[in-house]
């Protein structure tokens, strides 16, 4: 599985983007989809994940909507009500994981490249 992130830029406090990570392959459709994200200076942290399931890191719970297309084989981040403290490089990950552990990169095995998100206050 290769993943293609795009739909990063930049947007002022309160705005809106839509993330999307396209993906090559057929076990797509059978792992589960996440996004994490990492802001500088920071560790890489866990966003949102969908299987069966959807799954929301606190600090974005209402604001941020996971989807996938398994037809298109994408996954989708919409993100509302953007805050400055959103400001991070985006990365989507998919992989077999178990639903107990969403959250943890380790249990990811693809990647995509990124995609840069600032938030201007």
């Amino acid at each position: 599985v290769q993943l293609q992130a795009s739909g990063g830029g930049l947007v002022q406090a309160g705005g809106s983007l839509r993330l999307s990570c396209a993906a090559s392959g057929r076990l797509f459709s059978r792992s589960a989809a996440g996004w994490f994200r990492q802001a500088p200076g920071k560790e890489r942290e866990f966003v949102a994940a969908i299987s069966w399931l959807t799954y929301y890191a606190d600090s974005v719970k209402g604001r941020f909507t996971i989807s996938r297309d398994n037809a298109k084989n994408t996954v989708s981040l919409q993100m509302n009500s953007l805050k400055p403290e959103d400001t991070a490089v985006y990365y989507c990950a998919a992989g077999r994981v178990d639903a107990s552990v969403y959250d943890v990169q380790s249990q990811y095995d693809y990647w995509g490249q990124g995609t840069q998100v600032t938030v201007s206050s």
